[in-house]
């Protein structure tokens, strides 16, 4: 009960941080916030293929760049196409790409698997770059409209303003996270989990392997594209370099890495504190990507579990630190 007490407390309390801090702050660490949120649900829809279905995706990029470019063109070519249904179109295309690449994916795990997401995703950066018509090449889609969140006859809200926008994504991508946490504590998410403990298992208790990963990774490039049609909206800018570069692979990779692949939040965490210190070292240094990596590698050889494991390990030793004594003098 106590336990339980904390939890709604600290749920409160992040909350109100969330609501205030566009007014406690300026546009820059709005913006800030907000990306920050986007990449947290682009990590832990990333997480879905590493962490609970047990394989290293190199190309994640793909599903993240597509709805990105998918909710850019749907908004510069529609006239007077809403806002959730433009998000929803990055969400979809995100979807679409998993479901077609599957067949493939899903028959394969280990290097082979890590491999073919690497050549699919260059395959589509390449695409990108190659059909300028449609993806408009390096330079990229942008300027495209913001249409605003508007329900008719009832209320219309600018997306132009930047707090409108932040309170919309925030709750928009708050969501997202939410349904997949219920997700991954589904029948069906423990079968995930079950697939990367054991597969052979898994089979032999008669469930359909191929058809399962394939949910699985559907359900990942789904969200993956919604948080990509929001960085759109943010950037009113997609391009490849931006989008689909290898890159943007590994930054969610990193991010699930060093905040703890073994839980849920712990991209979350991963995206907060390199958000963090990017901020911090960008006004030292240009070379993000050599500190990023130390971190990495300190990460790897002393909290392999991540951040996320790192406190929950402190937190046991502490709570048997306290019990040894009081068990002593029961005794």
């Amino acid at each position: 009960m106590k336990n339980n007490t904390h939890k709604w407390i600290l749920w409160a309390v992040i909350f109100i941080i969330v609501v205030i801090f566009p007014h406690a702050t300026g546009i820059y660490y709005t913006n800030f916030f907000v990306r920050f949120a986007i990449f947290a649900l682009y990590a832990v829809t990333l997480n879905l293929l590493l962490g609970y279905m047990g394989v290293l995706s190199f190309g994640h990029a793909m599903f993240f760049g597509t709805g990105a470019y998918a909710t850019a063109i749907a908004l510069t070519h529609i006239e007077g196409l809403p806002l959730l249904p433009a998000v929803l179109a990055g969400g979809i295309t995100g979807g679409i790409l998993a479901l077609i690449l599957s067949p493939l994916l899903v028959r394969v795990t280990g290097t082979a698997f890590a491999m073919l997401t690497l050549a699919f995703g260059q395959l589509i950066f390449v695409a990108a770059l190659k059909f300028r018509e449609i993806t408009g090449g390096e330079d990229g889609v942008g300027g495209f409209p913001i249409p605003p969140l508007s329900i008719p006859g009832v209320v219309s809200i600018d997306m132009n303003d930047q707090v409108n926008f932040y309170y919309f994504a925030v709750a928009l991508i708050a969501i997202c996270i939410l349904i997949v946490w219920f997700y991954t504590k589904t029948p069906f998410g423990s079968l995930i989990v079950g697939i990367r403990d054991n597969a052979v298992r898994v089979d032999y208790m008669g469930f359909k392997l191929p058809q399962t990963k394939a949910i699985n990774m559907v359900v990942s490039g789904t969200f993956a594209g919604i948080a990509g049609a929001i960085y759109a909206l943010l950037q009113n800018l997609v391009s490849t370099v931006g989008v689909l570069d290898i890159t943007n692979s590994f930054a969610p990779l990193l991010m699930a890495y060093i905040g703890g692949i073994g839980s849920f939040f712990g991209p979350i965490v991963g995206s907060g504190l390199l958000h963090i210190l990017e901020d911090i070292v960008i006004r030292f240094t240009e070379r993000i990507g050599l500190v990023n990596g130390v971190i990495f590698i300190l990460v790897v050889l002393f909290s392999p579990m991540g951040i996320v494991g790192l406190f929950h390990a402190a937190r046991l030793k502490w709570f048997t630190k306290t019990a040894n004594p009081a068990a002593m003098e029961d005794d």
